[in-house]
This record gives C-alpha cells, sequence and structure tokens, in this order.
C-alpha cells in the first residue's frame, strides 16, 4: 500500500466496493424488488445489502439468478426481530434466534455474499429501560460463538453494528463493539460502524474507526439526518483519513430509509423528506463517497 505525500495510507482502490442497502427503495425484499438489484448497477453500484430480516420472503434462486444476470455482489443484513432475541431469558427464544442466523449465514453464502452485518447481538428496538445485564452479555457471547463457527464453514463473517441508543441500550459505541466481537473470539466476528449512529453516540468520528483497526468489516456511509452523504455534518474528512490509515479495503454502503416506506419510516423515525427523493441519495450520495475514494487514494 503505498503512501500519499500527507503521508496518509491510500486505501486499497481495487477492494473497496460501493453498495447500496435495499431498504432505500423496498420495506422488504420479496420477489418484487429484484428489479431494484439492475436499478442499483444503473446508478453505479457495486452490489447490494439484502435485507433478511423477513426471510422467509427471499427467493434464493432467483435472487442468485438476477445477481449474475447483472454482474452484483450481495451481502446479507439483519435486525434481530424480538421474537428471535439471542439475548432472551426465555432458552427457546435464544434458540429460534441462533437458527435464524444461522439460515441467514446460508442465505447469504448462497447468494455469493462473504458477510452478515447488522444488530445481530440482541433483538433490534428492544429497549429495557435499563443497561444491559452481565446475563444478556454471556447469552450474545454464547449464541454469536456457535453462529460463527457454523458461519465459517461458509466462508461467511458476522458484522456487529452499534446502533444509537433510541434503537438499542446493548450496544452503541465502537468500543463496545470490538469488546463484544473480542469476547466472542471467533477469527470471524468482526465489526460493522455506521456513521448516522456514529454521529449520535461517538466523541468523533476518526478515533473509532481508527481504534477498531482490523476488526471494521463493514461500514455504512450515512449522513447525520440520513439524507444524501455529504450534505450534512458528518465529518467525511476525518472518515475517511481513519480508513485510508487502517487500510481499510471492504464495502462503503449507503443506508437511508424515506417517508414513503411507512413501515420502516416508523421503525427509524424518518417524519419528513431528508432528500429530494431516494433516487438522490443513491446516486449523489455514491458520487460523493466515489469523489471521497479518489481523494484519499491520492488520485
Amino acid at each position: 500500500m503505498r503512501k500519499l505525500k500527507s503521508g496518509v495510507k491510500a486505501i486499497n482502490s481495487s477492494m473497496v466496493k460501493f453498495g447500496v442497502h435495499l431498504f432505500l427503495w423496498a420495506e422488504r425484499f420479496d420477489e418484487s424488488a429484484l428489479p431494484l438489484i439492475r436499478k442499483a448497477k444503473d446508478v453505479g453500484f457495486d452490489g447490494v445489502e439484502i435485507p433478511l430480516i423477513e426471510l422467509e420472503c427471499v427467493n434464493v434462486q432467483k435472487t442468485k439468478r438476477e445477481l449474475k444476470k447483472q454482474g452484483m455482489q450481495a451481502l446479507g443484513s439483519v435486525g434481530i426481530p424480538l421474537d428471535k432475541d439471542i439475548t432472551s431469558s426465555d432458552e427457546a427464544t435464544r434458540r429460534c434466534g441462533i437458527d435464524y442466523l444461522k439460515r441467514c449465514v446460508e442465505v447469504t453464502s448462497e447468494l455469493g455474499g462473504d458477510a452478515v452485518n447488522g444488530v445481530i447481538y440482541t433483538a433490534w428496538g428492544k429497549i429495557t429501560g435499563k443497561s444491559r445485564t452481565e446475563e444478556e452479555w454471556m447469552y450474545s457471547i454464547e449464541a454469536l460463538k456457535e453462529v460463527c463457527r457454523y458461519a465459517r464453514d461458509y466462508g461467511v463473517s458476522l458484522g456487529l453494528e452499534p446502533v444509537n441508543r433510541f434503537e438499542t441500550y446493548f450496544l452503541n459505541t465502537a468500543t463496545d463493539a470490538v469488546k463484544l466481537a473480542k469476547a466472542v473470539n471467533q477469527p470471524n466476528a468482526k465489526v460493522h460502524l455506521d456513521t448516522f449512529h456514529m454521529n449520535i453516540e461517538e466523541k468523533n468520528f476518526y478515533q473509532p474507526i481508527k481504534d477498531t483497526g482490523k476488526l471494521l468489516w463493514h461500514v455504512h456511509c450515512c449522513e447525520n439526518d440520513r439524507g444524501v452523504p455529504g450534505t450534512g455534518h458528518v465529518d467525511w474528512d476525518g472518515v475517511f483519513r481513519a480508513l485510508s490509515e487502517t487500510g481499510y479495503d471492504r464495502w462503503l454502503v449507503i443506508e437511508s430509509f424515506t417517508p414513503e416506506m411507512e413501515k420502516l419510516a416508523a421503525s427509524t423515525a424518518i417524519w419528513r423528506k431528508v432528500a429530494p427523493s431516494a433516487d438522490a441519495i443513491a446516486s449523489e450520495g455514491l458520487k460523493f463517497l466515489k469523489d471521497m475514494t479518489k481523494k484519499y487514494i491520492g488520485k
């Protein structure tokens, strides 16, 4: 990896890929959403992040064929539902969650993906009104160990995404995500950072990325208001400087939601238009991310 004049290491341009989370355009990923793969390609993305929350809606074979037809790659995205909470005090619920995550691994692998990322350490949206307990922490570690071991046979890693305090009490910062990944102690237990959540929970953008280091496996590039990346106050120079210095060479994915996706908008508190359209978030955001990548590659 060569160095820039500023002394900052360059991002590996041959490896960085640009993706879009399909929640930008669809409430769920079923057969009606298959044309979105072509749409993402036409915008200029290298791949798509496929939501697996409603796993039963995913037609694996048709999706696989469409990905191949369009020359697109895929990743799995998960927010564990409450009835599959791997930190539940109910053993049957935890087992259901473990089995669900294993199936997410299988589907992601069948689609050619190498990572399942998201809120995969507890139920997404679960709020207890207090801090996580040691028992919940151990339940999460135990479950993730089992899933990681299973996922290794499929060549799939798990990216633990810390999200803001209004969506979980369990994992809010990069430091805690690193702590959990290390406690799971499996080579495919990784960290997934999202700049929207970082804007709420971190002191800055640069240091958490630096401190996560080689455990960083996935990045959501989202503006502070979930609008078009580059139009808000996220410190993108700090983000890309840290990515450059750590040699990050994987996915940069745009994730956002619009009021038109009513169920998602309600879950993520999107009450107003944060951009002219979902298409604008995708196309303008991608251009911005590519420009920032070029800036830090030094070309």
